[in-house]
C-alpha cells in the first residue's frame, strides 16, 4: 500500500488571468446578490461532462473560491464584478487520481480559466463557460447538514495547525467516526478499532478514545495515530451540509464525510 501524502500548500498550479485591476468599480461586483458566503454543488451540465462524474462544488468566501469536482482541491482569490467569474490564480494539491477521474482538474481549470459569467437566482447560480454551462444549488439545499451523532463519519484529510494532509492512503483504509446518541464512541483508525465516549456540549466535544494494538504498515499507522491525536480531548465540531470538521485544543484535527 502506497503513501502519497498531499499537502495544500502555496503551490500556483496554474495563471488565470493578468493582475487585478486596482480600481475600486472594477473590485466590486456590482449591486444584487452575489455568490460570496454561500457553498454550490452542480445538480446538472449542458455541454462537456465532468470526467468521473463530479460533482463540481465552488465555495465562496472572504473573496476566495475553493473549487473541486471530484480530484484536487483549488482555492484562490476571486472577483464577480460584471457577473464574471474572475480568479487569478489557483494552488492546490496534487494527488494522482485514477480512471474516469483522470481528466477531472483539466475540466475544472478549464471551466475556471474560460472566465465565466455568472447568474444568481435565489438558491441557484449558473455559470456559462467556454465549453460547459454548469447548473448548481447551494449546498444547504441540495445537501442538509448531517446530524453529528447516529451519522457514520469517514476521515478524509487530517489536520495540524500547520498543513492539511490528503492521502491515497487514507482514501484507500477509510478511517471511521460514529457517535450514538448516548455519547459512545466507535470507529476505525485505519488499522485498529476504536471505541470510547464522547460528550457533547453544543460545537464543544470532548473525546476519550482508545484502540486495539494490532499493526499494520507503517503509512496506515501514521494516519491512525492522526486520527488518535485528534480525538483527543476537547474538540470543536462543525458540520457543513455533509462535511464535519474537528478541530482539538491543540490544533489537532480531522475532515470527514458522512458515509
Amino acid at each position: 500500500m502506497s503513501a502519497n501524502f498531499v499537502r495544500l500548500g502555496p503551490i500556483v498550479l496554474l495563471t488565470l488571468w493578468a493582475a487585478a485591476c486596482t480600481n475600486d468599480s472594477e473590485n466590486a461586483a456590482g449591486p444584487g446578490p452575489t455568490p460570496m458566503g454561500h457553498t454550490y454543488v452542480s445538480t446538472d451540465i449542458e455541454g462537456t461532462p465532468i470526467p468521473g462524474g463530479g460533482p463540481l462544488t465552488l465555495t465562496f468566501a472572504d473573496d476566495r473560491i475553493s473549487a473541486a469536482a471530484g480530484c484536487n482541491t483549488f482555492s484562490g482569490a476571486v472577483a464577480l464584478d460584471d457577473h464574471k467569474l474572475k480568479v487569478p490564480a489557483l494552488a492546490g494539491t496534487l494527488m494522482a487520481c485514477p480512471g474516469d477521474r483522470a481528466g477531472t482538474d483539466e475540466w475544472l481549470t478549464t471551466l475556471v480559466s474560460s472566465t465565466p459569467s455568472w447568474q444568481l437566482d435565489d438558491a441557484k447560480l449558473t455559470l456559462h463557460g467556454t465549453t460547459s454551462t454548469v447548473h448548481m444549488l447551494d449546498k444547504k439545499l441540495a445537501h442538509p447538514d448531517k446530524p453529528l451523532t447516529g451519522t457514520t463519519w469517514i476521515v478524509t484529510e487530517t489536520t495540524t495547525p500547520d498543513a492539511r494532509t490528503r492521502s491515497q492512503t487514507i482514501d484507500e483504509v477509510k478511517p471511521t467516526l460514529t457517535i450514538a446518541g448516548d455519547g459512545a464512541v466507535t470507529g476505525s483508525g485505519g488499522c485498529n478499532r476504536l471505541t470510547g465516549r464522547a460528550t457533547i456540549a453544543g460545537s464543544d466535544v470532548t473525546f476519550q478514545v482508545a484502540a486495539t494494538r494490532m499493526l499494520c504498515p507503517p503509512e496506515v499507522m501514521e494516519v491512525e495515530n492522526a486520527v488518535l491525536a485528534a480525538l483527543d480531548g476537547r474538540t470543536t465540531a462543525t458540520i457543513d451540509a455533509d462535511t464535519l470538521t474537528l478541530r482539538n485544543d491543540r490544533g489537532n484535527g480531522l475532515i470527514l464525510r458522512a458515509g
